[in-house]
């Protein structure tokens, strides 16, 4: 059941919003009372910090496994600019909750999200900054900026991306990845 309300919640997050959405909503959905709603949740905030902390627990744990492989850092940019493109059409609605609802997250949940968010970030910069080390990258390139660059392109694909259109997640993720790497090599 817990399970049940967190994939309705999700779709009526993203299909209605969060503030537009009530725990009434939900549960009529589902054809429950209230009560069990509470059984699981103690509120509708703590649902959205469930979606939230799934979405983001799931990206970093993917993100880390890439970032540990023995792989150049152009490889590993392009595999993990791939999971997150490749995120935002498997997890659909979470992806949309996680970019568009950060705001009405308590004070106390933002830090928690905005620590891990932080963390993938560091990661990926990580990243950058080991190709500008083995001489991979240009070395005029901060990789702080870049870092910026690469996760804006990816997370606001979230906003347009339909995983049904002409072209899939990967392809997607490989004309980005291209379009950053290439701007970066030593010419």
């Amino acid at each position: 059941m817990k399970e049940r309300i967190i994939n309705k919640g999700s779709d009526l997050f993203q299909e209605k919003g969060f503030t537009q959405t009530s725990i009434q909503d939900i549960v009529e959905t589902l054809g429950v009372t209230k009560g069990t709603f509470y059984y699981y949740f103690t509120s509708k905030q703590e649902l959205l910090m469930e979606i939230n902390l799934r979405y983001i627990n799931d990206v970093l744990e993917k993100q880390e496994a890439i970032t540990h492989e023995e792989l150049d850092a152009r490889t590993k940019i392009k595999n993990i600019m791939t999971l997150l493109i490749k995120n935002i059409d498997k997890q659909g609605a979470n992806a949309k909750i996680f970019f568009r609802e950060i705001n009405n997250l308590t004070e106390e949940h933002l830090e928690i999200i905005i620590r891990k968010r932080k963390q993938f970030y560091l990661n990926l910069q990580n990243v950058v900054q080991e190709g500008l080390d083995s001489g991979e990258f240009r070395s005029d390139l901060r990789p702080d900026i870049v870092t910026f660059g690469i996760l804006g392109l990816c997370n606001w694909s979230y906003h347009w991306f339909d995983p049904d259109g002409e072209l899939k997640d990967v392809e997607v993720a490989h004309i980005f990845a291209d379009m950053i790497l290439n701007g970066m090599e030593i010419k």
